[in-house]
């Protein structure tokens, strides 16, 4: 039997891992595939030698109390490519792990492919180096990322970004919305504070602030929450315990942003979400004060929302650190709310986001391309475009 290792540590990479290993079994309907990884990952049919949730953090002094377990994760991953030989590792983003993890595997003999390649344009360029040692191929899903590979010499090829096909909607807006007892004609927020703990600590009291000032200046508005999967309510307690009701939606990220007039949300996977429902939206992000000063000094770019990397400018305002208070968050939601003709230009820089993101199939050309590295023949694979 043909046998692939998989590795991802966070929500979005187990997204992707749950598309990949659909389309995988879909060309191989007998491959197996194991790893770390979560909900989406075994929904598709992978088999979990870990769960994933638990490890993911963001900052780097946040990571320090992660290390243990880390190491433990690492050690009985190696361990299983050691025993069982898989044809390949496929590593999916979460380079703090996966880097240390394809040196061990790719010693062993075994292909290794990165699929969502770390952000090695943004800070710490120095690990191109690395992934060149150990990654027999780098699956990359935004279009810039294949020059900064190509020009260092690592086999690269740009797949399309997977959102394009799984950012969709359980329902229309004014199902969604009625669903929620909420009015589909009224202007809706979309507040989207994070996937990990520590995020919606530094994040979400300041956004459920700001709501309480933007209700004060646009009538009627209404606000839905989308809570990542798997998180303690208590993490929620400044949100009911506000003036002003907050609808919270779980596992239905898609149907909040499509629904939304304005997103409200932390930086990451979420924002490129936001564009390819058309909604406009303001980026917020805090980490600790100690990250913060690190990052400044190890980050080479001037933005952080990938949007706004994507359209090569500020296409919509980020509010970090610092700068994220109640009064900036609604200044801004309220400019998009109110201002007609700046939610209209807004929309068209979103255009040119999705339109750089690759058609539809991203999942598909990956799954093709790993099997290719991996030298794995299934049914329906020959004639794959890779």
């Amino acid at each position: 039997m043909a046998r692939l290792l998989v590795s991802c540590g966070e929500a979005s990479g187990d997204l992707y891992a749950g598309a990949l290993t659909r389309e995988l079994r879909a060309l191989v309907p007998d491959l197996s595939v194991t790893g770390l990884g979560g909900p989406e990952l075994a929904a598709a049919g992978g088999q979990l030698l870990e769960d994933y949730r638990g490890l993911a953090v963001t900052g780097l002094t946040e990571a320090v109390a992660k290390i243990p377990r880390s190491l433990a994760l690492l050690r009985r991953l190696a361990a299983s490519a050691r025993e069982a030989r898989p044809d390949a590792l496929v590593v999916i983003d979460f380079p703090d792990f996966n880097l240390p993890l394809a040196r061990r595997v790719k010693k062993l003999g075994v292909p290794v492919v990165y699929y969502v390649s770390p952000q090695v344009w943004a800070w710490r360029r120095g690990r191109v180096k690395t992934i060149r040692a150990v990654a027999d191929r780098v699956l990359v899903i935004f279009p810039f990322e294949e020059a900064v590979y190509r020009e260092a010499g690592v086999p690269v090829e740009f797949v399309g970004h997977p959102l394009v096909d799984l950012a969709v909607p359980s329902a229309p807006r004014d199902v969604f919305l009625r669903r929620l007892g909420l009015a589909p004609e009224a202007p809706t927020v979309a507040v989207l504070p994070g996937s990990r703990p520590n995020e919606l600590a530094r994040i979400l009291p300041d956004l459920v602030a700001a709501a309480t000032r933007i209700r004060a200046r646009v009538g009627a508005v209404q606000f839905v929450i989308a809570r990542a999967p798997n998180l303690d309510d208590a993490l929620f307690d400044a949100a009911r315990g506000a003036s002003g009701a907050f609808a919270i939606v779980e596992g239905d990220t898609d149907a909040v942003l499509a629904s939304a007039d304005v997103a409200l949300t932390a930086s990451g996977t979420a924002t490129v979400q936001a564009a390819l429902h058309d909604t406009p939206m303001v980026i917020v992000y805090r980490v600790s004060p100690v990250t913060y000063w690190l990052a400044r000094r190890l980050v080479t770019l001037d933005a952080i929302g990938m949007v706004n990397l994507i359209a090569g400018e500020p296409l919509v305002p980020e509010l970090v650190q610092g700068a994220l208070t109640p009064a900036a968050v609604a200044d801004e939601a309220v400019s998009m709310l109110t201002d007609a003709g700046r939610a209209r230009r807004i929309r068209a820089g979103l255009a040119r986001v999705r339109a750089e993101l690759g058609g539809p199939g991203a999942s598909r050309r990956a799954a093709a391309a790993i099997l290719k590295v991996a030298g794995i023949q299934g049914q329906g694979v020959q004639g794959v475009q890779t």
